[in-house]
């Protein structure tokens, strides 16, 4: 048993390691770094596709310097950033795109005038644009593309101070240099927003201020609840369904059962009230199920905890319904929280080493369920055998 536990131990260890040190998790666009001597005094967390832009903006002259980072969507794939002077969607786009050259093997940053979204060819812009780069960052998970450009920016757009930013990431590029028709999933839709040019980006996209600390908040809510409904609630529920098994565990089981759910029930409840705020800031984004089985599991871990008021003595007639109901419960809010935790991975889709961990520590307790599964079964039919 003891080396069971410690096996456990160690994957929660790994679990929380992985969650302070992954930099898709921890990473805003204040730790980027990159080649060149400018410098950019505005940086966006762009809310959507994890993607980064730095700005700087020479009013005088109406020109404005641009780094746009993200990865694609799958290695070998593109990133593009584009302003729409009419629009805020794709069509009418004015667009930079970079992507690896199939034939030179290096980054190249091409331009397209988006005049539809049925029309999508190499063209010229309708301002002027120079400076054009783009850059390759290779890393552990794949590959960070980054376009650099110095864009002028139309006069009517310069009176108003803001333009209509668009980004995307696609996941292939043709040998003709052709690119693929990207994911038309809720990050990819919600790609797009004003762009302050002063750096004045309270609202829309989020800025180094706001877009931080909706970064924060996505990062604590993923936190404690992956802790609470995906980690706490089935350790709490081995404890309650083998350890009672031992008579010299009792009435120690049932504390420690009860103080894991109401620990679990804590931490969950502060991350889903986390999660309605994060929705309430994000408006036009939207993810029903994954919100919706949330707003189910505080629901049913409520229930199951004014529940515990109206337990039954272990005589009363009653007592066995209750049962029924308390372990159907909890059983249902221990499926759903583990399948919750991984819709909100899918959603914040980190680094493969977060999702890897987590994996790590559903197999641990899982494996430890089934070793007492056949103890605790062992004890039964040998109690038996004595009677």
């Amino acid at each position: 048993m003891a080396s069971a536990y410690s096996s456990v131990g160690i994957s929660l260890s790994f679990f929380f390691w992985a969650l302070l040190i992954s930099p898709s998790v921890s990473q805003s666009c204040k730790s980027q770094t990159f080649s060149g001597d400018k410098t950019y005094p505005h940086c966006l967390d762009l809310p959507q596709l994890k993607a980064f832009l730095h700005y700087s903006y020479d009013e005088p002259n109406t020109t404005l310097a641009v780094v746009f980072s993200a990865p694609p969507s799958k290695p070998g794939g593109w990133i593009a950033w584009a302003i729409n002077p009419q629009a805020t969607g794709m069509a009418g786009a004015q667009t930079l795109v970079a992507y690896k050259d199939p034939k030179k093997g290096v980054a190249v940053v091409k331009t397209l005038n988006i005049s539809s979204y049925s029309m999508i060819v190499p063209s010229k812009l309708a301002f002027d644009v120079w400076d054009m780069r783009a850059e390759e960052e290779v890393a552990g998970d794949g590959g960070t593309l980054r376009i650099f450009a110095r864009i002028k920016v139309p006069s009517d757009l310069a009176a108003k101070g803001k333009v209509n930013q668009v980004w995307q990431v696609g996941p292939g590029v043709s040998p003709e240099g052709m690119i693929g028709k990207h994911a038309f999933d809720a990050a990819n839709i919600n790609s797009k927003g004003p762009l302050d040019l002063s750096g004045n980006n309270n609202g829309g996209s989020g800025g180094g201020g706001e877009g931080d600390s909706r970064v924060k908040k996505r990062n604590i809510h993923g936190i404690l609840n992956a802790v609470s409904w995906g980690i706490l609630f089935p350790v709490g529920a081995i404890i309650a369904r083998y350890m009672r098994v031992f008579e010299s565990a009792d009435p120690a089981w049932f504390y420690l059962h009860v103080s894991c759910q109401f620990s679990a029930y804590v931490i969950g409840v502060a991350g889903w009230a986390i999660g309605l705020k994060l929705g309430h800031e994000s408006a036009g984004i939207s993810y029903a199920t994954h919100g919706n089985i949330g707003i189910a599991l505080f629901s049913l871990a409520t229930i199951q905890m004014f529940a515990m008021l109206l337990r039954p003595k272990k005589d009363h007639k009653y007592r066995f319904y209750w049962n029924i109901y308390h372990h159907g419960l909890g059983y249902s809010i221990l499926s759903l929280g583990i399948i919750n935790v991984f819709k909100g991975l899918s959603i914040l889709n980190p680094q493969d080493t977060y999702k890897t961990a987590y994996i790590s520590v559903i197999a641990s307790l899982g494996g430890i369920a089934l070793l007492f599964e056949a103890v605790t079964w062992v004890i039964v039919l040998k109690r038996r055998s004595n009677t």
